[in-house]
């Protein structure tokens, strides 16, 4: 159905958050990526604040299979709550995105 790989799959969404809003945000966040880490198929996650645009965060979370993201996660009552907790910080609302690795490098 989708493309995968050993490494899984990379959701990838830049939030913008409502200036001024960050410190609620990130506290908010703290409560909602306990939701996500719960979920079938999640791998890790990472949350960044952006250094030119620091109403921007870098949101990646690696999951088994775009299905575990789109379907499982999505489909499910927890994705409910984690909205409740967090779509209302956005502005625009974020375009979700999803990558399979295809290269990767370590330091020599």
């Amino acid at each position: 159905m989708s493309e995968t790989s050993a490494s899984g799959i990379l959701e990838q969404a830049i939030l913008p958050v409502k200036p001024g809003q960050e410190a609620d945000f990130e506290k908010t966040f703290d409560e909602a990526r306990h939701i996500v880490a719960g979920m079938p198929g999640f791998r890790t996650l990472t949350l960044s604040r952006g250094i030119e645009t620091p109403s921007d965060y870098l949101l990646l979370i690696a999951w088994d299979t775009v299905e575990h993201h789109e379907l499982g996660f999505r489909g499910s009552p927890e994705y409910q709550r984690w909205r409740e907790l967090l779509h209302r910080f956005y502005e625009p609302f974020p375009k979700v995105e999803h990558f399979v690795e295809v290269a990767s490098a370590l330091p020599d």
